[in-house]
């Protein structure tokens, strides 16, 4: 049988024939907002109850599960606050601004039941400010929430309120990590902050605070509106329900996949993205966004499983599935993947802001045939003070994940090639050291 999407939180904005995302259409078309009038109808405990029983763990990376985060806020400390992170930086990973644009309402209407949950009276939407038009969009479904009484004073005649606000991002990486969010909206720069305290404890102007994604907000009315053991009835061991794969690079088909979890990488790569482009064979691909480990053709048959892709020295993260062929050098795509994360490191941590200004140099010569023999071995040595023993699930000796992050590519370097790449720079080296100079 040939693999099918299982679309949950995608099936309004596949299904539908035009781009029609307004409030009328949403309405009448996918129920918008029938969900919160359920969940109007429950206590905020039973609402964490339902959403702890579904399994749900955030798509945003970390894979944490979303009940239990609520449940983490300490008891009768108020205010409290919602933060719902919609700054998707992560290269290759496009699935949130998808959402954003084309079913806003449904990322609404899930803020707004999560609030409840969380007995929080005001919620933010903190947005990449590059998305413009899912900022216009976003915001159009906002002030329509407000119009039809599902924001605002006594939502529903509930007796509940909530405000809820739009805030752009000026766009930087590390405006993803959720303290760094939770510093940009205070108005400072996006920085990471040290954890204990966490941001459920201390967070937003040092008040309780809840970080939820945009995908995972997008899952929640539908277990409101069908059960936690209905959600919990899909997926694979502790990854539960579905989820929203960007498949791009070297494939046929490149695009957002929802898929129930637990789908083998090679029915998502080759079923559902129409396999590797141009006939060629498969050299490796990047499971869980640019921060994850690598993995290899020999993985295809692996399921998209959470617990499983940390058994492999790896993570789905992001849910961005980046397929390189036979013809691609892996080295270069490291250096790629390292100046991004040099040119986005915040600074605040020398090792991340030393160590990944230094890999990036020295993966551009290995790159570029300028490399030394023991090159590979100088980035190990000089990694290890970034995450400790440069392995995964990482060490790390910085604030927040990106330190390790930028090691991972040396990591997948190592493991996969290390002898063919050792073996590389001693030809370059030696290729230098034989070079002719003509007469003068």
């Amino acid at each position: 049988m040939a693999a099918q999407e299982t679309r949950v939180i995608t099936k309004f904005l596949r299904d539908r024939t035009d781009d029609s995302w307004e409030f009328a259409v949403a309405r009448e078309h996918n129920q918008a907002y029938s969900a919160l009038e359920k969940a109007l109808g429950m206590e905020p405990a039973q609402l964490v109850e339902e959403v702890t029983k579904s399994g749900l763990r955030g798509r945003g990376g970390a894979g944490f599960g979303t009940g239990q985060k609520w449940s983490f806020l300490p008891k009768d400390v108020f205010p409290r606050y919602l933060a719902v992170n919609a700054d998707e930086g992560e290269p290759a990973t496009f699935k949130d601004h998808m959402l954003i644009e084309r079913d806003p309402h449904q990322i609404v209407e899930g803020s707004i039941i999560t609030a409840y949950a969380i007995e929080a009276h005001h919620a933010f939407i903190y947005l990449r400010g590059e998305f413009a038009l899912g900022a216009e969009r976003l915001q159009a479904a906002v002030d329509d929430a407000y119009a039809n009484g599902f924001l605002g004073k006594n939502i529903l005649g509930s007796g509940f309120d909530l405000e809820l606000i739009v805030h752009r991002g000026a766009g930087c990486y590390i405006a993803g990590d959720e303290t760094g969010l939770l510093s940009s909206l205070e108005g400072e720069r996006a920085m990471p902050r040290i954890k204990p305290p966490f941001p459920a404890v201390q967070g937003l102007y040092a008040a309780p605070t809840i970080v939820n994604n945009v995908e995972t907000m997008s899952a929640v009315p539908h277990i409101v509106d069908r059960g936690g053991e209905w959600y919990a009835g899909t997926g694979v061991n502790k990854s539960l329900g579905t989820r929203i794969f960007s498949v791009s690079g070297n494939v046929e088909k490149p695009g957002n996949y929802e898929v129930e979890l637990g789908m083998t990488f090679r029915d998502l790569i080759e079923g559902l993205a129409g396999g590797v482009a141009g006939g060629k064979q498969m050299k490796f691909f990047i499971p869980g966004g640019a921060s994850s480990p690598w993995l290899l053709p020999e993985h295809l048959d692996e399921p998209l499983d959470m617990d499983r892709a940390t058994e492999l020295g790896t993570m789905l993260g992001s849910g961005a599935i980046m397929v390189f062929d036979e013809t691609v050098d892996p080295v270069l795509v490291a250096w790629r993947i390292a100046k991004f994360f040099a040119h986005e490191s915040c600074g605040k941590c020398t090792p991340c802001r030393e160590g990944s200004w230094w890999l990036e140099k020295v993966l551009y010569r290995m790159a570029n045939g300028l490399g030394r023999a023991d090159d590979l071995d100088l980035l190990l040595s000089f990694g290890n003070n970034i995450s400790p023993g440069v392995t995964w699930p990482p060490g790390q000796t910085t604030i927040c994940q990106l330190g390790p992050s930028t090691m991972s590519p040396t990591l997948s370097l190592h493991k996969h090639w290390g002898d063919e790449i050792r073996a590389r720079l001693a030809q370059d080296a030696e290729r230098r050291t034989t070079l002719e100079v003509a007469a003068g």
